[in-house]
């Protein structure tokens, strides 16, 4: 096996929110963060006020970890058409040349690769990230952006304050990585404005805005958050240890391969969303949307993508390197009431909410 807990947060995705059970072991996962506000009976009081720094700006450090909230306004069909191809071509191998099945930083997406840990200072802002054992450094020292830089996975960035909100500009990436959910291409002209707001001691708010003319029709934005992730500590990660995973994927040239078509009519019924308990007891939504003819799925906590149709009401979900079916579930007046993820690990329901279409 591949270790880290960082493989466990950013491949078994749905699986892991859906069907396996929470990992409790190595160094200080239950070590108590001292220094943080509690409650009376000693839980971590997530609601508290932000604390700040000296300079009464909002002190961003701690572990943190995604949250269940993502949106954005991207639509498949803001991509230039030759990025549209490579998606779907990206997809069709259901993601054998992803970066975690490549062993590479994961680029732009890295902030939804949890856990990572902030640490702010007068001139630098650090992210690390337990994900490729990677990091960030965002220059908060007055600095330009640099010209023509030569291209990385994570890019160059620099920052400055609006108020209580952490704005932070990146440039300088290569073109060998992915953004958005679902997946899509990006040139080197691509350039990344994240926000970062401490609303509260246990919440960030996070915006992403995405620019790159060469590959995208417009700008378009990720609004999500971060949560503090108390008492628990970070783990190395090493990707390329012992590593059998890739030997095992097949690769398939075009989705032909592995759909067939299903009526607009018809998956415009499965669209809504769906409450399912996680393994942990907590309640989560899933949002299932129709975009032209492409059904595709969200599960809080970084799982997000296409549904590959395998029949009218049975579809594959792959995100990333791990698959698992959706299957869409009928009463007898063909209202749909439930779905089921299905995978090894086993079935889990989870019902819709609201009238059934």
């Amino acid at each position: 096996m591949r270790y880290g807990r960082a493989k466990l947060s950013a491949v078994l995705t749905v699986i892991t929110l859906l069907t396996m059970p929470t990992m409790e072991s190595g160094q200080w996962l239950t070590h108590p963060t001292p220094g943080i506000p509690r409650t009376s009976d000693g839980k971590p009081d997530l609601s508290a006020p932000a604390p700040r720094t000296q300079d009464g700006k909002p002190d961003l450090s701690g572990l943190w970890r995604t949250g269940p909230k993502f949106e954005s306004d991207f639509k498949p069909s803001d991509a230039q058409p030759w990025a549209q191809e490579q998606a779907k071509r990206h997809e069709a191998n259901l993601g054998t040349d992803s970066w975690i099945v490549l062993c590479l930083p994961p680029g732009p997406m890295i902030n939804f690769i949890p856990p990572l840990r902030i640490i702010q200072t007068p001139g630098i802002v650090a992210i690390l990230y337990e994900a490729s054992n990677n990091y960030r450094q965002i220059f908060t020292d007055g600095r330009d952006l640099p010209q023509d830089p030569t291209p990385t996975w994570q890019g160059y960035s620099i920052g400055h304050w609006d108020g209580d909100t952490l704005v932070v500009e990146t440039n300088g990436f290569n073109d060998k990585s992915m953004v958005g959910r679902p997946e899509y291409p990006h040139s080197e002209d691509l350039r990344i404005t994240e926000r970062y707001h401490r609303r509260e001691f246990g919440h960030i708010n996070l915006q992403m805005k995405v620019d790159d003319p060469k590959t995208f029709l417009r700008s378009w934005t990720i609004n999500a958050e971060l949560v503090f992730e108390p008492d628990t500590e970070m783990l190395e990660y090493v990707c390329n240890e012992n590593e059998k995973d890739r030997q095992h994927f097949v690769l398939t040239q075009n989705s032909s391969d592995n759909e067939i078509h299903v009526d607009a009519a018809v998956l415009s019924k499965y669209v809504g969303t769906y409450e399912a308990t996680a393994p942990n007891g907590q309640m989560i939504t899933v949002s299932v949307k129709l975009d032209s003819d492409q059904l595709t799925i969200d599960v809080p906590g970084g799982a997000s993508g296409p549904l590959v149709a395998k029949s009218s009401t049975l579809f594959l979900f792959r995100r990333p390197a791990i698959f698992s079916e959706v299957k869409f579930v009928l009463n007898e007046q063909g209202e749909v009431t439930h779905l089921v993820f299905i995978s090894i690990g086993g079935e889990r329901t989870a019902r819709r909410t609201g009238a059934p279409r």
